[in-house]
């Protein structure tokens, strides 16, 4: 080998460049603090929605007898919207909260207990209408996929959503409610 072909390959044979570990731990750090900062902002939005919607009056407990129950269902909670706004999230009260939720239809109205969230009652005469959907805040699903119940709270009217473990039970509830509330208003 000639002179000229040795130094060619002494040059090729530098080692690899050193990871500057300073630089990415930085930016590892940068990276944390931006998704912290995110997280806190879209915290402090559910905390000022809760704000603005803090004329939400309490939600009723069950009573204590609330008679025989018609339907039962296990399954979700998805969420409350104001009715007809369907991405109009309500959070006062905690009723933005997701959860698996045990529904109670009795002649008393509609008992929602949630583990781990607030439980409701929706007394029959607050019940407005019950229909199948595709969604409601955060959560779309197939066209009926979704029961939503409507109901009178204060001043408001409420869509709230509910996803059955069995999904072929929801039509039943929607003629089942929707029956006991047109009984309801022809009896007012």
């Amino acid at each position: 080998m000639t002179p000229l072909h040795l130094t060619y390959l002494a040059d090729a044979k530098k080692s690899a460049e050193v990871t500057d570990w300073a630089a990415r731990v930085g930016w590892l750090v940068g990276l944390a603090l931006f998704v912290a900062l995110v997280y806190w902002l879209m915290r402090e939005g559910w905390k000022w929605r809760g704000t603005l919607q803090g004329d939400l009056p309490e939600l009723p407990g069950a009573p204590d007898e609330p008679g025989e129950a018609r339907l039962t269902m296990s399954g979700r909670y998805h969420g409350s919207t104001t009715a007809g706004q369907w991405l109009d999230r309500i959070v006062a009260r905690g009723l933005g909260t997701r959860s698996r939720v045990e529904l109670t239809l009795t002649d008393a109205g509609l008992d929602v207990v949630r583990p781990g969230a607030a439980d409701f009652f929706v007394p029959l005469a607050q019940l407005r209408e019950a229909r199948l959907d595709k969604g409601i805040a955060g959560k779309v699903l197939t066209e009926g996929g979704l029961l939503v119940v409507t109901w009178q709270h204060g001043e408001r009217l409420i869509d709230s959503g509910f996803r059955s473990d069995h999904a072929a039970e929801q039509a039943e509830w929607v003629d089942t409610l929707n029956h006991m509330i047109n009984k309801t208003e022809g009896a007012r």
